[in-house]
This record gives C-alpha cells, structure tokens and sequence, in this order.
C-alpha cells in the first residue's frame, strides 16, 4: 500500500510539475532532471514500500520452510468407514432435486449444448476466427496505412547498430522517444525557444521495433539530435552525473573501451530489409564499409569539440550517432520546399 501511495503522489506530482507554466508564459520547470531530482524523497519511500512487501515474501518462504522442517516423520493411517446410505434416503434426495429443477426457469437449450462439447467448440473456434480476420485481414490488403514523410530516411549502418546498443543496453526502459501533442512537451523539448513538432507515425517506419515510450523516468529523446555536441554525450555515457548533476542514469563506460565488430553490422541491415527498410545497393553490399567511414567522421567531430583521440572504433561512437540522428529527419527541409 505504501508503495502504490508513493506511486500515486510522485506521478501526479510530476505530471503537475511538467505543465506547470509561470505568469511569464514559460515553463515553471523547463529541464527534464529538475522534475526527478524534486520527487527524489518519493523514489526512496517507494524503495521502502518496495523492501516491505520483499520482505514479506522472505518471511513467507521462511514461515512455509520452517512448517516443512516441523513435519511428523509419519503420519498415522486413519481409515474411515462411511456408511451406507439408505434406499429411503436416495430417494428424499432424487425427488428434491427433480422439484429443484422444476423450480428453476427452462434451460434446456443450454444442457444441449453441453451435451455437445465438440460440436460447441468447433463453432466458438469459427467464431473466434472470423472475428480475428475482419480485424486482420485488412491490415495485410493495405499496402502502407501510415502517412510517409518525405524526408525520413532509414538509418546509416553505423547508426543502426548504434540503435542495436541503445536496445542491449536498455536504454528504451527510462527515456521515450514520442513527444506528445502537449505545449509542455513540444516547448521542453524544442531547440532555441522554437518548440519541437510533435511525434508522427511517420517518423518511425523504419524503426523495428519503434521506440515510443510512457514510462518516462528521463527525458524524452525524439529530438535530441543536435541539441548537444558529441563530446557532451561521450562524458554523459561515461558518467552522467558529470553534465547532468543529480541524474539516475547508470554510467557506461564499457562502451568507450568495446571495440565496434565490423562484421555484425552487414547482416543488421540485410535483416532491416527483409523487413521493408529500402536500404540502396551500396548499403546491401557494403554496410561495415560505410559504417567505418562514417564512425571516422564523427571521431573527428568529437576531437574537433575537445574530446580525445582513438575513439572511432569504440562502441560509443555508434551509439552517438544514432542519438544525433533522432529527430533529424523531421526538421530536414524537403527537396520540393516543403517541410514534408
């Protein structure tokens, strides 16, 4: 009880505290962590209702353990004997269960049916079915029932195994990538007072599985590509608590030592397009090659912003760019002058 109370007040309380807007117009708590680090005594109370109810289950094991241990070695045969009953007796019985029934309104339809138990199976599988299809079959006859946008592309190989990271490592369980249509959400996470568009369906076509998300325990990342340099996410991977002074986030620095194996990267992108991903021949043929090119490309990014040197084969570099490349499509101006 203690720890579904705790759930309840921190998840108004910090709903309230991301639409909470002040007399100017602006956001009252426009970064993300300042919402997590004020509802920090209500984490700790749901980590004691948490250990209460942990608790619990260890002293139930206990109790049933230590009944085990009590048990008799034997245990005494008791034999018990009924009696027979009695013709009289038999007959009492059967007559009130004939006035039992009369007594009750007509069901004789029902009894058939359940004296059919085969018959009545087969047609609730029809039934079953028939139903399903009405709601499956159409989706199989559409050939694209999600509105493309023109400027979503799939992703790089690089990026696609940084995208591979992000699910291995868990990523997905804290922050979402689906900014609601709410002015708290669209003005939080838009770039230079300018807010950001919310999510479409659109935007993730060539994600497999998407990423959207409600649990929300950090910031959405929709549109984090570009908001940071790579150097700013490099120290944030390695500890976050160096950029983002009382963030939750567990550090990784094992992805700045793991080397990136080239050779995983071909057949991610030949699975992405069995599943429908319109990869170019160049991409089919050679993925592990582009891959490389593009890891050098952002190693030299990330020493042009005073980071070290060496990190192009690193794990870390994949991730990065796939981080920079969320949301980019989206604000990619279309060839023909249109947004999309």
């Amino acid at each position: 009880m203690l720890y579904v109370l705790a759930m309840w007040v921190s998840g108004i309380t910090q709903g309230l505290m991301w639409r909470a807007f002040d007399d100017t117009g602006h956001l009252q708590y426009p970064d993300f962590l300042e919402t997590v680090t004020r509802l920090m005594p209500m984490y700790w109370v749901r980590a004691l209702g948490g250990s209460l109810y942990i608790t619990g289950v260890i002293l139930g094991g206990y109790n049933i353990y230590r009944t085990w241990k009590s048990r008799p070695a034997s245990y005494e045969e008791v034999e018990v004997v009924v009696p027979p009953m009695i013709r009289a007796e038999k007959a009492e019985a059967k007559q009130a269960r004939v006035l039992e029934r009369a007594a009750q309104p007509p069901v004789h339809w029902h009894r058939t049916w359940e004296g059919l138990p085969a018959l009545f199976t087969a047609l609730t599988a029809v039934a079953v079915i028939v139903a399903s299809a009405f709601e499956i079959v159409p989706t199989f006859l559409i050939g694209d029932n999600v509105p493309r946008i023109k400027t979503v592309k799939p992703y790089t190989p690089l990026e696609l195994y940084g995208r591979d990271i992000y699910l291995r490592e868990g990523c997905y369980t804290c922050p979402s990538q689906m900014i609601r249509p709410f002015i708290d959400e669209t003005v939080r996470y838009g770039q230079n007072r300018k807010p950001a568009e919310y999510s479409k369906p659109g935007e993730f076509v060539y994600d497999h599985p998407f990423q959207w998300g409600s649990k929300r325990t950090g910031p959405d990342l929709a549109r984090e590509g570009g908001r940071r340099d790579e150097l700013w996410h490099l120290k944030h991977l390695e500890n976050p608590r160096s950029t983002s002074i009382g963030s939750v986030m567990p550090s990784y620095p094992h992805l700045l030592e793991d080397d990136i194996p080239w050779d995983v990267i071909q057949p991610r992108v030949d699975a992405m397009a069995m599943l429908g991903v319109p990869y170019d021949a160049q991409a089919l043929g050679h993925a592990d090659a582009l891959a490389r090119v593009q890891a050098e490309q952002v190693g030299k990014a990330l020493v042009g912003n005073g980071g070290p040197k060496g990190m192009q084969t690193k794990e870390v570099i994949a991730l990065i760019a796939y981080l920079q490349r969320l949301g980019r499509d989206i604000q990619a101006a279309d060839p023909q002058g249109g947004a999309r």
